[in-house]
C-alpha cells in the first residue's frame, strides 16, 4: 500500500475513532492520542522510510495545493506546484523540522476529507517522524469550550474595546488557538472591523460570509474582512509579518504567538498606539506569565515594561487541558484588569506572587485551583487530576 493510500485510510480511522492528534515515525506503528494516552494502530501495520517520504510529500503537496501561487512565474501550475514540494522538502532537509498547516486530506473515493491539518515534520534516531493533529472545520463557539457564561461576556466585551492587549496562554496543546479563533470569529459575524492576523501556521480560517441571522440557508457578507498571513507564505518571517502590520490599518490585530522581545515590543506598541492586539504565551497563570514577560527585558527596563503593561492590559486568561472522567475538560485561570486594585498589583509587581494572586480572588476574575475544584465537585474530573493539575499543592479541596 503506498503512503498515500494509507494516510488516506489512517484519517478514516481517525475520523471513526473521534480522535485528532497522531503520530507518524519511521519503522513503528501508527500512534493516536486518546483519553487515556497513545494508543498504537497494529492492525495498519508499520510505516517503512518510503511509506514516510510519501506521506511527508503528500501533505506537503497539500499546503501548496491551498497556496495563491502569487508572483511565482511560467504557466504551468502544475509544475510550479512540483518545484515548491521540492523546495519544501530540501528546506526541511537543511533544517531538520518543518512546521506548518494544510488542506484535508481526501478520504476515499466519495470525495470526502478531513478537516485542516497542523503538521509537524522532524527527525529522530528512528528517521522521520510527523506529528498531525486534525483541526476543526467548524470554529466552535466559545459556550462550547466549557468557559463560564460572566467570563464568556467579559471575553467579548474585552475584544470591543478600541485598544489594549488580551493574552490567552497556556502549554502546547492547551487550545489557545482554538479559544482565540473562537473570539475573533465572533468579532467577524458581529462587528464591522478590519482583523489581521500573523500566524505560524494558519490554523483556523474564517469564511468571508456567514449565515444570514434572518433567513436560514442563506450566506450573506461578514460585516468584518479579515486578513489572514502566513509565516513563509503570505510573509517572509514572523518578524516581517510585525513590522507590516501596523500599515494595513486594522482595528484588531491577532499575533499567534510572542516568541521574543520583538514580538512583545511590537504587541505593546501596538496597543498603545490605539489598536486591541490578541496574541499568545506559553505559560500557565497569570502570575507566571507576568513573569516569562519580564524574562524578555534587561532587569533594568522591569519596572517601565510593567507601568505600561498596567495601562495597556486588558485581560489574561491562562488555560489548559485535562483528561477528564469522559472526555478532556478545559480549565483556566482570568485575571482581568478592570480596577485600580488590579493595575496597581501589575505596576508593583516584584516577581513574588502574593499581590497578583490577592487580586485575582476578587470578583469577576477566576483563580486556577478554584476552577479545578469547580470541576471536581461536578465529578468531571478525579482527585487524582485535581492534586496533579492545582498550583497550590498544600491545599485540599474542601
Amino acid at each position: 500500500m503506498s503512503g498515500v493510500d494509507l494516510l488516506s485510510i489512517i484519517f478514516q480511522v481517525c475520523r471513526k475513532l473521534g480522535v485528532s492528534d497522531i503520530q507518524m515515525r519511521t519503522s513503528r506503528p501508527v500512534y493516536v492520542h486518546t483519553n487515556k494516552g497513545v494508543e498504537k494502530l497494529d492492525y495498519l501495520g508499520i510505516l517503512d522510510a518510503g511509506n514516510m517520504d510519501e506521506i511527508l510529500k503528500e501533505l506537503i503537496r497539500n499546503r501548496e495545493s491551498g497556496s495563491h501561487g502569487f508572483g511565482q512565474s511560467g504557466s504551468n501550475g502544475n509544475q510550479r506546484a512540483e518545484d515548491k514540494i521540492q523546495e519544501a522538502i530540501a528546506e526541511f532537509a537543511e533544517r531538520k523540522v518543518s512546521d506548518f498547516s494544510c488542506d484535508g486530506i481526501s478520504m476515499g473515493s466519495s470525495g470526502e476529507k478531513s478537516g485542516r491539518l497542523r503538521i509537524q515534520a522532524h527527525l529522530s534516531s528512528s528517521g522521520l517522524g510527523v506529528t498531525c493533529r486534525i483541526l476543526n472545520d467548524f470554529i466552535p463557539e466559545l459556550e462550547q469550550l466549557g468557559i463560564d457564561p460572566d467570563t464568556i461576556e467579559t471575553l467579548r466585551r474585552s475584544v470591543l474595546k478600541r485598544a489594549g492587549l488580551c493574552l490567552v496562554t497556556g502549554p502546547t496543546g492547551s487550545g489557545k488557538s482554538t479559544t482565540l479563533a473562537s473570539l475573533i470569529d465572533w468579532v467577524r459575524q458581529h462587528h464591522p472591523k478590519h482583523i489581521v492576523t500573523v500566524e505560524d501556521p494558519i490554523e483556523y480560517q474564517y469564511p468571508d460570509d456567514m449565515d444570514d441571522p434572518e433567513y436560514p440557508g442563506y450566506r450573506v457578507p461578514c460585516p468584518s474582512i479579515v486578513t489572514q498571513q502566513e509565516v513563509g507564505r503570505d510573509v517572509q518571517s514572523y518578524r516581517q509579518g510585525l513590522k507590516d502590520v501596523l500599515r494595513k490599518a486594522p482595528h484588531i490585530i491577532l499575533l499567534g504567538e510572542i516568541r521574543d522581545r520583538e514580538a512583545m515590543e511590537t504587541c505593546m506598541e501596538a496597543a498603545q498606539t490605539g489598536h486591541l492586539v490578541l496574541s499568545t504565551l506559553h505559560t500557565t497563570g497569570a502570575v507566571k506569565t507576568m513573569g516569562r514577560i519580564l524574562e524578555l527585558y534587561p532587569k533594568d527596563n522591569h519596572h517601565s515594561v510593567l507601568s505600561r503593561l498596567s495601562e495597556i492590559l486588558i485581560f489574561i486568561h491562562s488555560q489548559g487541558l485535562l483528561n477528564g472522567v469522559q472526555r478532556r475538560v478545559l480549565t483556566y485561570e482570568f485575571l482581568h484588569n478592570s480596577e485600580d486594585a488590579v493595575s496597581s498589583a501589575i505596576a508593583n509587581y516584584d516577581g513574588g506572587a502574593r499581590s497578583l494572586e490577592d487580586v485575582i480572588t476578587r470578583s469577576g476574575n477566576i483563580q486556577w485551583d478554584s476552577n479545578l475544584k469547580r470541576l471536581l465537585s461536578k465529578g468531571l474530573i478525579t482527585y487524582e487530576t485535581f492534586q496533579n493539575a492545582k498550583m497550590n499543592r498544600d491545599e485540599d479541596p474542601d
